[in-house]
């Protein structure tokens, strides 16, 4: 009400300043009566004084330069027109005021003293909105932010006009595979011109820190910096390369040595395969002689938080890139209670993170997890294995609720209440939904482009090539393995090699897609494990368990190598080909329960006997043993015996 009555009062007072003449308001032609108007109302006294008009002297307009009767004094006056005659449609009598210019000049300067006048006042009204401080409504718990992660990226160049019309290679996505791509092609093809095309407001950088690496540092200032420090303690940036590293979009064309430009927030809205052009959300064309789709996945969320109203909507959010860490980091230091939902790797390491960096910055804060599963990493851990993570989790102070889904949603004062299938309530001020990621295809429908039905994204062939001249790789293609058939990946190691085998065939290596691609995740930095093929645990696995020492940690391997991307280096190891032969002993199925201590192991994954997966448990270096016992495909009859192949058992 206060600023109502602010803008009211301007408003008052600028009309007061106007001058009280105004231009007439009824429909004349304006000319002529400006015309006639300006040979009265200029007479001054030779003093210098304004002179009052004399209403004889002036010459009224004609009837004919009248359009409607229109008196502004409200009196009966009806003037004659020159030649003495009554005017059949009265025109208003001239004003008053004296003026020192003539009324057509007076008019024109009244007219843009009225806009400038409002101009003015809006501007001012803005200017104090923008200034008055956020007031929390009282229903949402926690002020939203007017700058949330949905907010779409500024556009980096602004016009469409600065980036290049034709380009030999463009890569659409500027994650992991696209940047890994472009690596490759520069490396066979030292003078090509690269353009990325991303609809992120940032440059390539790392996802997997950010569930994990990133929440163990209190130190502020690294987090605006988006760097973080490694297990070891040493200092890491998220970005691929620094901004220095890149040249300018408008400059790629004429740059001699080639080189990658990214065009940040700009999205393709459809690609022509067969004339080779892709298409922006603005028109422009972009053509190319070879094309990588890159485009990455996207959350996904549950029908009961998508279709909350608003004011629940605000609590909730999704969490996958930058935007969503800064959002987040930001709401942990002030909200006393989190709920993830989720019992995946991303809800479960980012359970494991928040509540240490709790610890760390805010007491306060109570974390939820949230899944239907029995216990974490269900889907992929056996039952015991997962159980005992699911104690290990809540040790750590996180409430693990498990078998349990959301039913309901509700705001409460200033919380959200989640209600579960088991009745009970969970009122929290914030909800991180964490329940998978589906690949980033919108692409397909408007360009013809053919997408897989049962593992989703765009199908490739063993060659990673969708049509001629364009490929797809990473967690949106869906490609042919020689070995296990079809299958979507969206772990950070198949963007690296997908990618990475994308950019040669672009360049024209013709290579099929060999590589086992492996993941990790890790709970903190003393637990950790590595994966390689089909780990699904509704298969049978047989698992053997070793005491594990210091050295047998996620801290100790990044301390050892110097580096957290664990894909990034795979150990010599011993060849398989001395592996024992198959002897006649008893499998050893392990007994295992929640309460045993799982130092460290080897699970294998097993499907007509033939083992189609591993998973090293808290075992590091020694992926290059678990591809060559997939490659081999053979049968073992016991595994203890291959389990000693990857040193579990040295001091």
């Amino acid at each position: 009400m206060l600023r109502h009555r602010s803008v009211i009062s301007l408003l008052s007072n600028i009309h007061r300043q106007t001058c009280h003449l105004r231009p007439p308001s009824h429909n004349l032609v304006r000319t002529d009566y400006l015309n006639k108007l300006s040979r009265c109302y200029s007479n001054k006294s030779k003093s210098g004084s304004d002179e009052t008009l004399n209403k004889a002297s002036c010459i009224t307009p004609s009837a004919a330069t009248c359009k409607s009767p229109i008196n502004n004094r409200g009196s009966s006056h009806i003037p004659a027109n020159k030649e003495g005659q009554t005017a059949t449609n009265a025109c208003p009598p001239p004003p008053d005021c004296a003026y020192e210019e003539s009324a057509a000049t007076q008019a024109s300067k009244n007219n843009k003293r009225l806009l400038a006048a409002i101009l003015f006042t809006a501007g001012t009204c803005y200017a104090i909105w923008k200034l008055q401080p956020d007031k929390d409504d009282g229903k949402t718990g926690l002020k939203p932010s007017r700058k949330s992660a949905t907010v779409a990226p500024a556009k980096i160049p602004s016009h469409s006009s600065e980036i290049p019309s034709n380009v030999p290679y463009l890569l659409v996505g500027g994650g992991t595979a696209g940047f890994s791509a472009f690596r490759a092609i520069k490396s066979l093809d030292a003078k090509a011109k690269v353009l990325i095309l991303s609809e992120e407001g940032h440059l390539p950088y790392m996802r997997p820190p950010l569930s994990k690496e990133v929440w163990y540092d209190p130190d502020s200032e690294k987090k605006d910096e988006l760097t973080f420090k490694q297990w070891n303690g040493s200092e890491k940036s998220l970005f691929y390369e620094p901004e220095e590293f890149y040249i300018s979009p408008k400059e790629l064309d004429q740059n001699p040595n080639g080189g990658v430009a990214v065009a940040r927030g700009w999205k393709v809205a459809r690609i022509d395969p067969y004339k080779r052009i892709a298409y922006l959300e603005d028109g422009h064309e972009i053509k190319y002689e070879k094309c990588l789709l890159a485009t990455g996945a996207k959350p996904k969320t549950l029908d009961i938080f998508s279709k909350a109203p608003d004011a629940i909507k605000k609590h909730i959010t999704t969490y996958r890139g930058i935007p969503d860490y800064v959002e987040l980091n930001k709401i942990v230091k002030e909200t006393d209670s989190v709920a993830i939902i989720g019992g995946g790797f991303l809800g479960s390491e980012l359970a494991f993170a928040l509540t240490r960096r709790a610890s760390l910055e805010n007491p306060k804060l109570k974390v939820y997890q949230v899944f239907k599963e029995p216990g974490n990493m269900h889907k992929i851990l056996p039952e015991y294995l997962s159980l005992w993570t699911t104690n290990k989790v809540a040790k750590e102070g996180v409430h693990v609720i498990a078998n349990s889904e959301v039913q309901d949603v509700k705001l409460e004062g200033k919380e959200v209440s989640l209600m579960l299938n088991d009745g009970r309530k969970v009122s929290v001020n914030k909800v991180i939904v964490a329940v998978g990621v589906e690949p980033n295809t919108d692409l397909a429908e408007k360009s013809g482009l053919e997408v897989d039905p049962d593992c989703g994204g765009f199908l490739v062939n063993a060659e990673l090539e969708a049509r001629s001249n364009l490929y797809a790789a990473g967690d949106c293609s869906c490609f042919y393995d020689v070995k296990f058939g079809r299958r979507r990946v969206e772990h950070h190691d198949h963007a690296v090699i997908s990618g990475r085998l994308a950019g040669e065939n672009m360049v024209g290596a013709g290579k099929p897609y060999l590589h086992q691609s492996m993941f990790w995740s890790d709970l903190g930095p003393d637990i950790g494990f590595e994966a390689i093929g089909i780990v699904d645990s509704s298969l049978p696995t047989v698992a053997v368990f070793a005491k594990a020492s210091d050295r047998d940690s996620p801290k100790a391997i990044v301390a050892e190598s110097n580096d957290n991307i664990r894909s990034n280096y795979e150990a010599s190891a011993s060849s398989i080909n001395s592996s024992p032969s198959p002897q006649n002993t008893e499998k050893s199925m392990v007994e295992n329960s929640a309460t045993d201590d799982y130092g460290k192991g080897i699970i294998f994954y097993l499907r007509d006997e033939l083992v189609v997966g591993i998973v090293l448990w808290n075992v590091f270096r020694r992926m290059t043993v678990a591809r060559q016992v997939l490659k081999d495909d053979r049968k073992y009859d016991d595994l203890n015996e291959v389990a000693k192949l990857f040193h579990i058992f040295d001091e």
